[in-house]
């Protein structure tokens, strides 16, 4: 199979785009793992894969696949890359672009100024829709991890995330309490997992694990769910700047069972074809 595809990243979190409109598209596991290795493919955190849309509503069918092969339901960074992908190739003339994704619709509207607001949707806060094993909603939660206690909050974006309140994030245990609580068993479909510092209330440092990626320069979903859970806390307000390793986004959130906006650049690096 000989691919054509365009190389994108939202503040470095980076995909590899592929236009299923206009070519025939079946990526099995391996593939999906050749594409995003490093050394031997083109190298990205996921592959994004646009096609046709499956219901009159929506515009097209966004699917995602992270590094590791398997197919998720959602990601924020890449979501922006998307709408400028399927704008700037000529697919859509549409300045708000509706799509499907494996976890319902969302709504990309491209601004003015080269940035793109995503309507993110609701967040989920019941632990059956996140999915996390829990008796009942709460602000907090305790996990044990290796016998020691850790606090976080719990939220789907369309994706299950964990969020922990930190000191610090340039001293965060990222990248050895991340993969422990990526696959915590009260998390049955493993969990992105953030690791949020709160400089105001308006303001946040984050670094994310993302769940089949690792940490990632930048992580949108987990952006808006650091920002739903800070404000169901009663620690943020609700238009938070997100700082995360790639750069800025930001997030508005009305509260409880509103709507969540995140804004953020997307930019195209390079196009090139494989053969697969």
């Amino acid at each position: 199979m000989f691919l054509t595809f365009t190389k994108m990243h939202g503040l470095g979190n980076d995909f590899v785009i592929i236009d299923g409109v206009r070519q025939s598209v079946s990526l099995t596991p391996e593939q999906v793992r050749y594409l995003a290795d490093r050394r031997h493919g083109v190298g990205c955190d996921q592959i994004l894969l646009v096609e046709k849309p499956q219901h009159a509503d929506v515009d097209f069918r966004y699917r995602i696949f992270n590094a590791d092969g398997g197919e998720v339901e959602q990601c924020g960074n890449g979501a922006r890359c998307f709408a400028r992908f399927v704008f700037e190739e000529g697919l859509t003339d549409k300045r708000v672009i509706p799509v499907e994704t494996a976890s319902g619709r969302m709504e990309l509207v491209l601004l003015d100024d080269g940035q793109v607001r995503v309507d993110m949707g609701v967040p989920r806060l019941l632990p059956a829709q996140i999915p996390f094993d829990a008796p009942a909603p709460a602000p907090r939660y305790v996990l044990n991890v290796n016998s020691e206690s850790v606090e976080i909050g719990a939220v789907s974006m369309g994706n299950p995330h964990a969020v922990l309140t930190v000191t610090d994030v340039a001293t965060a245990p990222v990248a050895t309490l991340g993969p422990r609580i990526e696959s915590h068993p009260r998390f049955p479909q493993r969990v992105n997992v953030g690791f949020m510092q709160i400089i105001t209330r308006n303001h946040i440092r984050l670094r994310v694990f993302e769940r089949g990626a690792g940490e990632t320069l930048a992580c949108g979903s987990g952006a808006c769910a650091a920002a739903a859970v800070g404000q169901i806390q009663e620690a943020l307000g609700s238009e938070v700047r997100v700082s995360l390793p790639g750069g800025d986004l930001m997030i508005s959130w009305a509260g409880i069972g509103q709507p969540l906006y995140m804004t953020g650049p997307a930019t195209r690096v390079f196009e090139g074809q494989i053969q697969l």
